[in-house]
């Protein structure tokens, strides 16, 4: 009998066919209600998701038959890692897949916060010409600290480099081999930038938080296009009114869609649904990874 794979989120159809190609039983089921995924998943051997799908312990269990658990993409939070480890569940992600899509992205919204393009479109649109209030900033010469120095860390650092910024990098798991390694208070002291590239975990949740604020120079941009979490939105909120952070950009937020968060009344705040890896190129990569990792954990069982 050939082994089934469920995919539950929308994959680039490159992905799915590489699935089928492999031999293996595909079942389409994105457009599925996600209460239906209990009762699709019971003789499936693997799921494929990317991060709509909660692979919560409820659902794990559903799958009497289930071998792997694999994610289009590098977030693992939507995974009960415990319970699939204890189950024996094998569980891989595609971490280089979207590396170019977020960071483009990260490096995107820091031109925007110093420019006010977000501003300067919505005026002109309004009938408004506001060319002498948009006087903006360069990002040349800045101090760009950097929490989280991994793949896309590393490379939000690549690119503004080459912008001629100062980078710091710090993270609590590894060393850069390619930019000043500094602790977190530095990172805190002395960026104009601050980016987080980190996994939301017990360790990094509100990380940046009210005392971090405190600390920070007079006027700094905050960014993150990782994990809603990882800063205190309410202390965010309070540093922002006060001017001590003058520009935030947002790509994720701790609840999303965020619902009646304040941080949405704010000018100096621009923001994005979640978009980081949402690009053409890093949907087909993650897809055709995660299909490879899948096989190729189910062909090591037979």
């Amino acid at each position: 009998m050939n082994m089934k794979v469920i995919v539950s989120d929308k994959l680039a159809m490159e992905g799915v066919q590489k699935l089928k190609d492999g031999g293996f039983e595909v079942l389409e089921a994105w457009d599925e209600p996600k209460d239906k995924l209990p009762e699709l998943i019971a003789d499936c051997d693997a799921i494929v998701i990317r991060s709509a799908t909660k692979a919560t312990k409820e659902l794990i269990d559903a799958g009497t038959q289930l071998k792997v658990i694999g994610r289009a993409g590098i977030g693992l939070d939507n995974v009960d890692l415990e319970h699939a480890k204890a189950k024996g569940i094998v569980v891989v992600n595609t971490p280089a897949a979207t590396t170019a899509s977020v960071a483009e992205l990260t490096f995107t919204l820091m031109l925007a916060t110093v420019r006010d393009v977000v501003r300067g479109t919505t005026g002109i649109k309004e009938g408004k010409w506001e060319k002498k209030q948009l006087k903006g900033n360069e990002v040349f010469g800045r101090t760009l600290g950097v929490i989280g120095i991994g793949r896309i860390g590393t490379a939000v650092a690549e690119r503004a480099e080459a912008f001629g910024m100062k980078i710091l990098a710090y993270d609590p798991y590894t060393k850069s081999d390619k930019f000043e390694n500094v602790d977190l208070d530095t990172i805190i002291a002395q960026s104009d930038f601050i980016t987080q590239h980190l996994p939301l975990t017990p360790e990094t949740k509100h990380m940046i938080g009210k005392d971090q604020f405190a600390r920070m120079k007079d006027g700094v941009t905050i960014l993150n296009v990782a994990r809603g979490g990882t800063i205190d939105e309410d202390a965010l909120y309070d540093a922002m009114v006060s001017g001590k952070v003058a520009k935030a950009a947002l790509d994720v937020f701790e609840t999303e869609p965020p619902v009646d968060n304040k941080l949405l009344t704010l000018p100096n705040l621009i923001c994005t649904p979640h978009i980081g890896a949402q690009t053409h190129e890093g949907q087909l990569r993650a897809g055709i990874q995660v299909a490879e990792r899948v096989m190729e954990e189910l062909n090591k069982l037979g």
